[in-house]
């Protein structure tokens, strides 16, 4: 198993990286909101699964171990992937999902692209008291979802909602009405190099998209 990858960030594409370790470029499939703190030239450390499948060897990869455990956990139940464990993951911090499984929130587990009403109330049953107790969430300084600048944030976030399966229109809208929540002011207007949470961010347009 590869549990961690550290080197230099060769490229960043909407839904993963290419990390140079030893002259070696290995693609990783990662969240928005770790893609959001990987900088092309810059070194950086990411902790990795490996899916192994007959027609392919898919990296995955995480801010922290935390997120890699959690990934991991979640492929136990019935019906969930890969793909859909990145996308719970895109939505929800380990925490706050150890948190909607505990009390058994199938609302916001609903959130996620992809998982219905009895989707969520599977993932309760089987993972419930497996994924941990929720403790408060938390972004230590450095975690790659701390903050991207605003010139590339509403990128970010485009991406990953592209990524999630909504229309580039649906993005759009989304990213226009949570924009002033998230930067305190009105549309188009933040400040250069203001900082805002992609993981945060993600989690609010999920909402606007998700509404009535």
């Amino acid at each position: 198993m590869i549990a961690h990858l550290d080197g230099t960030v060769s490229a960043v594409a909407p839904d993963g990286a290419v990390i140079d370790v030893g002259g070696v470029g290995l693609l990783v499939q990662c969240t928005p909101g770790t893609l959001a703190g990987l900088r092309t030239g810059e070194r950086a450390r990411v902790a990795t699964s490996l899916v192994v499948r007959e027609d392919a060897l898919t990296l995955y990869g995480f801010a922290s171990e935390d997120e890699r455990n959690t990934f991991e956990l979640l492929q136990t139940a019935s019906g969930v992937g890969p793909r859909l464990a990145l996308a719970m993951l895109a939505v929800f911090t380990p925490d706050a999902l150890r948190r909607a499984v505990a009390t058994e929130d199938l609302a916001a587990l609903t959130t996620v692209p992809g998982i219905g009403r009895k989707g969520a109330q599977r993932i309760v049953l089987e993972l419930a008291g497996r994924l941990g107790p929720a403790g408060e969430p938390s972004v230590p300084a450095g975690h790659p979802g701390n903050g991207a600048p605003a010139a590339s944030w509403r990128e970010q976030l485009r991406a990953g909602l592209l990524s999630l399966g909504w229309q580039a229109r649906e993005a759009d809208q989304a990213i226009a009405v949570v924009e002033p929540e998230l930067t305190g002011g009105a549309p188009g207007q933040a400040a250069d190099g203001q900082a805002v949470n992609v993981s945060v961010a993600l989690r609010a347009a999920l909402r606007v998209l998700g509404g009535p």
